[in-house]
């Protein structure tokens, strides 16, 4: 008898989790790039003294990295509050009425496509194994063993922005005085341009679109605030 070839191919909930994380990578490196370029692109406007481009830098890394990490915690908590509450509530219902859960159970696998009586079935051997994860995955969505973490999700989210936020920074205070801010606008854009194609990989979208987005917003963003630098610095403000 041959046996069908095994193989390690990612399903279901664990690769959507790990799509999903791998996209806010993306999102906040892209963002840690464009929000520090503007800033220190800016400052390069109004002046070339490299102290004050570099604590402009810094300030907008730390600011920026730890704003994105504060706002995932709390995002991420309020997801596990909300996760946590439902299962107890599930919890709560077998105990007091399983019958009925056992129904609800029936009509969602029938809801899947299966036949009334496989349906039944599969949710009986389903709640005798354990009902609460059975619940908790068809009718919830949700891995009692695998809750979102608002500590993975604050770290991930600090160190994409700080990764980011590094280039133009080190990009607009290396380079001798008359090359920073060419060679900071061209390294952003060739990044916007990477994480463009990136981002529309992973939604499997069309790439050419998502890129000049990017790099579209992020030149925009740079224009203004240099422009808006200059002004500042002409004006001796």
């Amino acid at each position: 008898m041959t046996r069908a070839p095994e193989h390690d191919e990612p399903h279901g909930a664990g690769l959507g989790t790990r799509l999903n994380w791998l996209r806010a990578a993306v999102l906040g490196a892209n963002d840690g790039v464009v929000s520090t370029a503007g800033l220190v692109v800016g400052v390069a406007g109004a002046t070339g003294d490299r102290g004050a481009l570099l604590t402009a830098g810094l300030a907008g890394l730390l600011a920026g990295s730890l704003s994105m990490a504060a706002g995932e915690y709390v995002s991420v908590s309020t997801q596990r509050d909300s996760e946590k509450a439902a299962l107890a509530t599930e919890k709560r219902e077998l105990q007091e009425t399983p019958e009925a859960e056992l129904a609800e159970l029936t009509g969602l696998l029938e809801g899947k496509g299966l036949s009334r009586e496989v349906a039944r079935e599969a949710a009986v051997q389903l709640t005798e194994r354990d009902a609460l994860r059975a619940h908790a995955e068809v009718e919830l969505g949700i891995d009692p063993d695998d809750l979102t973490n608002p500590w993975h999700a604050a770290g991930a989210s600090f160190l994409a922005f700080t990764v980011g936020a590094l280039l133009p920074l080190l990009a607009i205070v290396l380079p001798p005085a008359t090359a920073r801010v060419p060679v900071t606008v061209l390294s952003v854009l060739a990044v916007l341009a990477v994480t463009g194609w990136w981002s529309a990989r992973l939604g499997e979208a069309a790439a050419g679109p998502a890129v000049l987005r990017n790099m579209g917003g992020g030149a925009v963003a740079m224009a203004v605030t240099y422009g808006a630098g200059h002004l500042l610095g002409a004006a001796g403000v």
